[in-house]
């Protein structure tokens, strides 16, 4: 007799693991930089029309998936059809990509959280120069936050070229952050403002995107969640409950974000008030608390006039403050989480716990991510009885963690950020676009809209009502096309690929050419999941011929 497959102890647990898994660091870091960009208020009109087209059909079509195939994501694409093995495969290799590179994310909160219990915390000050009669230069150049990030903390190398050694701390970090997500595997499934900017294409594209990488569609994940389902669960009201969710969180997300931008604004704003002040009063011999930011503009025309030689030479070291530049400012990535956030923390009261919970919230986004991740790589290797039947579930657990880890080291090298900027970059964006495409696509068209329509109706009891046929059938695909063909064009008229190298002598990043070899591995990147859907089909259909005995017919 064949095992029984695990299941969910209730449809919470199912519920909780899939907003784990959707809700992760793109809510916090990518969603409000989106916002910023596009309007405020105004993007979210596009992102609900998104979510409504896209997002929520897509979700519960995945789900929906798994729960009737009860198989990891080779196996149900090779029950819909043989030929299309590769879909699950190629989600398998996206998975292993994310997940080489996204646990160095947690792995650099649980340094910065163990540095968040030092008084003062590290990144608010800078550190003095080897002859301690001042401070460093790079930091007085950058920023303290800046400094601590680039130095301190990936002790970054001045391009991809100089790849460096591997950095002790990071890499204990990143082998601690590979325990945890090692740990809760063993728990098994049990635990687990502006309006014209509705005109601007981007926005509409960006707002598709954030869609559909923030919901987690393509890499497997949520089809390995799904799997584990009663065939009688209801996805329908669980897809729509995720996708609400993870906008919602999204949202939530991002009015905090735009207090913190405020914040640390006013604050660097009144900063360089207070350094031109100081500036101009001992340039000038003027008295102390004469010179104000209310009458700074007036002194400073009066000075220009009645000293033009002076006023020339300090001009030079007078910055420009601008509260307006200030709050332009648009950062994502981990330039959000690990310089603008802790720029905004050094400077509150009880900066130390503030600073602590922040990167704790992190790390359990991340985590919650992770698990996800490894599910979608998991799932189809304990699904195969051939590796099964000779290892135990924690035997490949560990093995997939351990070599995961073994290849994120690259990440903790002097040039890893380099590296792990071109992974976060490519290793998924078209690969997971054609993926998601072809499911469709698989579901609507080779196993069939109706029949599909037939199971599910037969597994929940629920006749699928025209919207979702609606979007799956026409809308979502062709959506998808299009978004495959804005990057496809958009990479074609970048011309030569350019990434953001520190400059230690400017304290700050300056773009440089990708060498040839990094543009090889960015091709690779793309090309290693993405080829895995035509080359097993044409395995297929060889092996299918050659067992009947046929010659496959030669073009």
């Amino acid at each position: 007799m064949e095992k029984a497959r695990p299941l969910w102890a209730n449809p919470l647990q199912f519920v909780f693991a899939c907003i784990s898994y959707a809700v992760g660091l793109g809510n916090v870091w990518r969603f409000p930089y989106l916002c910023q960009m596009y309007g405020g208020g105004s993007f979210l009109v596009p992102y609900i029309i998104m979510l409504i087209v896209e997002g929520m059909p897509l979700l519960y079509l995945e789900l929906a998936v798994g729960q009737r195939m009860r198989q990891g994501s080779i196996g149900a694409w090779r029950t819909i059809s043989p030929y299309l093995g590769g879909v699950g495969l190629a989600s398998m290799v996206v998975s292993f990509f994310l997940s080489t590179y996204y646990n160095i994310i947690n792995a650099w909160a649980f340094w910065y959280l163990f540095h968040s219990f030092q008084d003062p915390l590290p990144w608010s000050v800078c550190p003095l120069n080897d002859n301690h009669t001042g401070y460093d230069q790079e930091c007085e150049k950058a920023s303290s936050t800046q400094y601590f990030w680039y130095r301190k903390t990936l002790n970054i190398s001045p391009s991809i070229q100089d790849s460096g050694r591997v950095q002790w701390e990071p890499a204990l970090c990143l082998i601690l952050a590979w325990l945890v997500v090692y740990l809760c595997i063993l728990r098994g499934t049990e635990s687990t403002g502006k309006l014209e900017q509705l005109a601007n294409p981007k926005a509409w594209i960006n707002a598709a995107t954030q869609i559909f990488f923030s919901l987690g569609l393509g890499f497997g994940s949520l089809i390995a969640f799904a799997s584990y389902n009663e065939p009688s669960n209801n996805c329908q009201k669980h897809a729509i409950i995720v996708s609400l969710i993870n906008s919602s969180t999204s949202v939530f997300a991002s009015i905090v974000t735009f207090s913190i931008y405020g914040f640390k604004a006013t604050f660097n704003y009144e900063s360089c008030l207070n350094k031109v002040i100081l500036l101009l009063t001992n340039s000038f011999d003027l008295e102390d608390g004469f010179l104000t930011a209310s009458n700074l503009e007036q002194v400073k025309s009066y000075l220009e006039s009645t000293f033009p030689g002076k006023y020339s030479e300090v001009l030079p070291q007078m910055k420009n403050c601008s509260l307006q530049s200030e709050l332009a400012t648009a950062v994502q990535g981990t330039g959000l989480s690990f310089i603008v956030y802790t720029e905004a923390i050094k400077n509150m009261e009880v900066s130390q716990l503030w600073s602590a919970l922040y990167f704790f919230m992190l790390l359990m986004l991340g985590i919650g991510s992770m698990l996800g991740n490894t599910a979608a790589i998991l799932t189809p290797l304990t699904d195969n009885k051939v590796i099964s039947s000779h290892l135990p579930k924690e035997a490949i657990s560990g093995l997939v963690c351990f070599v995961n880890c073994v290849i994120g080291l690259v990440f903790t090298m002097e040039a890893g950020n380099y590296w792990f900027d071109i992974f976060n970059e490519y290793a998924a964006t078209l690969s997971l676009l054609l993926i998601v495409l072809v499911e469709t696509i698989a579901v609507c068209y080779v196993y069939g809209l109706r029949r599909f329509e037939s199971d599910l109706k037969a597994m929940t009891g629920r006749a699928l009502n025209w919207y979702w046929k609606a979007m799956w059938a026409g809308v979502s695909p062709l959506l998808i096309i299009s978004l495959f063909v804005f990057y496809l064009s958009d990479y074609i008229l970048t011309g030569t690929l350019q990434y953001q190298a520190w400059d230690a002598s400017q304290g700050q990043l300056v773009t440089k050419d990708y060498p040839p070899y990094a543009l090889a591995i960015i091709g690779l990147l793309v090309a290693s999941s993405i080829m895995c859907i035509p080359l097993v089909a044409l395995g297929t259909f060889i092996m299918r011929c050659l067992k009947r005995g046929d010659t496959p017919p030669v073009a």
